[in-house]
């Protein structure tokens, strides 16, 4: 499709923005709002992510026709208001799901949106069905591949997957004379990834002789995290424009008259790993109380490193005087815990009640009589109870505490420490969480953002009391324990965390069998009762509460093995 403007620059606004899948109301205001925007700075075309309208994934909701239609009907009836607007000659890319009748399945399309129609479309090519995607099943795939014109420029496009794949619409786009290659992404966050895009998108860049702009979606969707991180590429690898992480923006690029070297516009800084996770898990938790109705969440504080640093992050997602953390403690808890637990809810700002457990769990005893694990297990249940109870009552999203290495080898009690609503901390091995933890007092003493916003004790409106150290340092250097029989630590059941997770990272995210673990250097004794208590515990992982993936592979959809297998290594 041709513009019958003469040849010259193209400025292009980026807009990474946060979706939600089904509000195709709120989603296109959002689209209005930011091509206002993108307008008023003189783009001439703004982008806008994979799925844009739909919000992504949708899943099955691909397979209603109603939804189909809806999401149709909003992309015309928002092309008709930027016109009645004046913005109808602004180009406007965005993401929808296609309604040809006669493909199999329903699209992942890509739309431009001009003078008040409809103007172009592009269907995905390469449908991903690895890892969180399982898309053969909701999309059909595309055929053909889009070249339009902008003041006389080509610019050609691609979907998200169709960049990660040799051959298909990118090679064919390289034969087109292509002035630039725009792709609209909803790639979600795992750690270390940043790079890897980027160094795609080099190669793309390279193979169309034309710069790259890789535009992600950012924001939480149950499970997933999408970070963002858009940026613009040249073909030798330059770096041309960079979005920051974890936040929406609005950035602009230039493409320039032909014959000239790309411009550089701005260039966000790369965030520390540390900071990256934990602002992902953030964001995680954010968005979902945000799109499912939350004010707030409650969860109970033992004083442990655990439920420290997800009460940390909550308040860094919601407010700390929207934290409701619930000291229960039993005959067993010590005095350092209930201390620990205290200052931490004052230091960020968080309503904090005492509720001891040890009247109720005589109760349950003087009918049950239970001893060994089952006595342990019933106060973690009480908890649970406690717990549910105030989320019920006052309308809190209950937050489990346990974080991937208990979860790998069932080290939690089912409807007791795990009930809840979501994880913050479900993808993060024990180690990683004590790397967290000491970041996070860091960022408190430094001023390090989180995401956007300011950290607990750094921001002149938070409500707590600031301190260097918003995570007791006792419970960051503490021995690790569950406090449920005197004098009992994990490692009486678990190898030492420094060993465990070494192994945990092998067998669970690289897959790693037994003669491979082995191999790789790990004592027969600790192999077999990793392995042991990871396969034994699956029915647990089940019924765990969601929460945020940010490591290549998490539990939950990266990761699907029966719970009935009788397969031993």
């Amino acid at each position: 499709m041709t513009d019958e403007r003469s040849n010259g620059r193209i400025r292009f606004g980026l807009a990474q923005i946060d979706t939600c899948v089904g509000d195709l109301d709120g989603n296109a205001d959002k689209v209005l709002r930011y091509a206002r925007k993108a307008a008023g700075e003189h783009a001439d075309v703004v982008v806008f992510p994979e799925m844009t309208l739909t919000g992504y994934p949708i899943e099955d909701l691909a397979f209603r026709a109603t939804f189909r239609k809806a999401a149709w009907d909003k992309a015309d009836e928002l092309a008709a208001k930027l016109d009645e607007e004046g913005l109808g000659d602004l180009y406007v890319v965005v993401g929808t799901v296609g309604t040809d009748r006669e493909a199999a399945l329903p699209q992942n399309r890509l739309v431009v949106l001009h003078r008040g129609v409809v103007w172009a479309g592009y269907d995905k090519h390469f449908l991903p069905n690895y890892g969180v995607f399982d898309e053969f099943r909701i999309f059909s795939p595309g055929s053909d591949t889009l070249v339009f014109e902008v003041n006389g420029r080509r610019i050609g496009v691609a979907i998200c997957e169709d960049i990660w794949q040799d051959g298909g619409p990118v090679a064919a786009l390289a034969d087109e004379g292509i002035d630039v290659l725009l792709t609209i992404n909803g790639s979600p966050y795992e750690e270390g990834k940043g790079h890897v895009r980027v160094d795609l998108g080099h190669r793309r860049a390279h193979e169309v002789d034309a710069p790259l702009i890789y535009l992600n979606q950012v924001g939480g969707q149950d499970d997933l995290v999408f970070d963002g991180g858009s940026f613009v590429v040249d073909r030798d690898g330059t770096i041309l424009e960079r979005s920051p992480q974890f936040v929406e923006d609005l950035s602009f690029w230039t493409l320039p008259e032909p014959g000239h070297d790309g411009l550089v516009s701005t260039i966000a800084e790369v965030l520390d790993p540390d900071q990256e996770v934990y602002s992902a898990c953030v964001l995680g938790l954010r968005d979902y109380m945000v799109k499912n109705g939350f004010g707030g969440v409650v969860l109970g504080l033992s004083g442990g490193i655990d439920s420290a640093l997800v009460a940390a992050m909550a308040a860094d997602a919601c407010g700390g005087e929207n934290v409701w953390g619930i000291s229960m403690p039993s005959m067993y808890s010590s005095d350092g815990s209930k201390d620990d637990a205290a200052d931490l809810a004052r230091n960020l700002g968080a309503h904090y009640e005492i509720q001891p457990i040890e009247p109720l769990f005589k109760a349950y005893q003087k009918q049950l009589e239970l001893t060994g694990v089952a006595e342990e297990n019933l106060q973690a249940r009480i908890r649970g109870v406690i717990v549910m109870a105030y989320s019920n009552s006052h309308g809190l999203l209950a937050l489990a505490t346990g974080n991937k290495s208990e979860l790998a080898c069932g080290y939690s009690t089912i409807y007791g420490d795990a009930v809840g609503g979501y994880a913050p901390i479900k993808d993060l091995l024990k180690t990683r969480v004590w790397q967290l933890a000491r970041w996070r007092n860091r960022a408190a003493k430094e001023g390090i953002g989180i995401g956007g916003v300011h950290v607990a004790g750094i921001d002149p409106d938070y409500r707590g009391v600031p301190a260097e150290e918003i995570i007791p340092v006792s419970s960051i250097v503490k021995p690790p324990s569950a406090e449920l029989r005197p004098g009992q630590k994990d490692s009486d059941s678990l190898p030492e965390y420094d060993l465990l997770d070494k192994v945990l990272a092998e067998y669970i995210e690289h897959a790693h069998g037994r003669a491979d673990l082995l191999a790789d250097g790990f004592d027969e004794r600790t192999v077999d009762t990793v392995m042991r208590l990871v396969d034994r515990a699956e029915w647990k992982r089940r019924q765990y509460p969601l929460g945020p993936k940010v490591t290549s592979l998490a539990f939950g959809r990266d990761r699907r093995l029966p719970i009935t297998s009788r397969f031993r290594e």
